[in-house]
């Protein structure tokens, strides 16, 4: 069965698409409404070296994924979705307990110091 596709919202992690390419994944840190109805004020971290803040003013509808242009250029964001079957699984085991030491020497600094 497929997986039900679910809105774009705050925390979500987005590949931001340039010109039809990938440019960087961002993460949406808040979705606040604009004045004007029907457009909202997207601030997003960046992910890319050096980490940005950016907020940009869109239409739910490229929230979501449609297309848009930025200073004539074709831009769309992209919600990401783990891939099926990649999910993260709870682990049912107790995690291993740490390997204990073997009959090795405890030397102390402070004595070998002294010695000198």
């Amino acid at each position: 069965m497929p997986k039900k596709q679910t809105m774009t919202q705050e925390n979500d992690l987005v590949l931001i698409y340039f010109q039809d390419a990938p440019l960087c994944f961002a993460r949406i840190e808040d979705i606040s409404a604009d004045y004007k109805p029907g457009w909202y004020h997207v601030k997003m971290l960046l992910l890319q070296v050096p980490v940005q803040i950016v907020t940009w003013i869109l239409r739910d509808a490229y929230i979501q994924g449609e297309p848009f242009t930025m200073d004539g250029k074709k831009m769309r964001i992209q919600r990401v979705e783990v891939p099926e079957g990649q999910e993260e699984q709870a682990e049912e085991e107790t995690p291993p307990k740490p390997a204990q030491p073997k009959g090795g020497k405890v030397i102390s600094l402070s004595d070998l110091k002294r010695k000198r």
